[in-house]
């Protein structure tokens, strides 16, 4: 089938508007997760990056504006249209009914962004590192494989990447290389639905530099929700390596257990009080006449006694 000018021109400026319509979501979209980072630097790289596409779409914007004005002109300047033969018809045909088709359906494609964010580590999490040693940026994880059971080297057993409740104690087992004695490493158990931190493990390394280990999440049983988990692995605040898992059926109630408590019942305490009724003593008073008997009178006698003298 032959392309005339003049539909080029036109199919060039629908891919560009289509263009500008790509960059402006993917730009928009990009800021907006952008500035739902904690972390400033890679805020600061989406955000710059969604700008980018932004000045993208209106490139591509005033490009439309110029195939739609000056293309079809110009090239028509370097492929000058023929002249059209006219031919004329002999013989007249009977014009037959066509039938045209009332309903057309056009298939629309509408573009579909789907931007992934970068794993990050939530600020609750990030306030409680304690070590000071600056990781080594090389450390490198092998992607991890759920189980419920490992091995004595660190290994999972009978790994899966699908779990019916309930679920129980889960390990998520794996091979390290290159790591940084007491840096800090994380381990976050995510479920998708909600965003929610089902488990995590964040302590400097007390590995060694290379070998297995693991990380494991043992919740109360109705954190096992139906739906779709990840579990990410951090060297500082890098993002190394995740994988993901899904869990089917209702979890199991948690069980309740009552706890003994001591009921108390107050005894009323009589307290005797003490009335002190004050005795009042009455004196009556006796007088008893006692006779006491006069002296006799006593009648003074003198008498003189002279005793006669002798003259010699």
């Amino acid at each position: 089938m032959s392309l005339d000018i003049s539909t080029g021109v036109v199919t060039a400026f629908i891919i560009a508007l289509a263009g500008v319509a790509i960059c402006l979501i993917i730009g928009i979209r990009t800021i907006q997760a952008g500035n739902k980072l904690p972390f400033f630097r890679k805020r600061r790289d989406l955000v710059v990056r969604g700008w980018r596409m932004i000045f993208v779409a209106v490139f591509l914007g005033g490009v439309a504006v110029l195939i739609n004005r000056f293309a079809e002109p110009v090239a028509y300047r370097f492929f000058p249209p023929s002249p059209t033969v006219t031919l004329t018809s002999t013989i007249t045909e009977t014009s037959t009914i066509t039938l045209t088709s009332t309903i057309t359906e056009t298939p629309t494609i509408t573009p579909t962004t789907s931007i992934t964010p970068t794993p990050y580590i939530p600020t609750s999490i990030f306030v409680q590192f304690t070590s000071v040693v600056t990781p080594n940026g090389a450390a490198v994880f092998s992607k991890p494989q759920i189980a419920k059971e490992l091995s004595k080297d660190h290994t999972a057993v009978n790994p899966a990447s699908e779990f019916a409740n309930p679920v129980g104690h889960l390990y998520a087992a794996f091979s390290y290389d290159k790591m940084t004695d007491k840096a800090q490493w994380t381990a976050i158990w995510l479920r998708l639905a909600d965003n929610t931190v089902v488990c995590f493990e964040s302590k400097p390394w007390d590995g060694s530099t290379g070998g297995y280990g693991y990380t494991d999440c043992n919740p109360s049983s109705d954190q096992w929700k139906a739906g779709d988990y990840m579990v990410q692995i951090f060297v500082g605040i890098e993002y190394k390596v995740g994988a993901y898992f899904s869990v089917t059926g209702n979890p199991p109630a948690p069980t309740i257990t009552l706890s003994p408590t001591v009921t108390i019942t107050p005894t009323r305490t009589i307290t005797p009080s003490l009335t002190v009724t004050p005795t009042f003593l009455s004196a009556t008073p006796t007088v008893t006449i006692t006779r006491t008997p006069l002296p006799p009178t006593i009648t003074a006698t003198s008498s003189v006694t002279v005793t006669p003298s002798v003259i010699p």
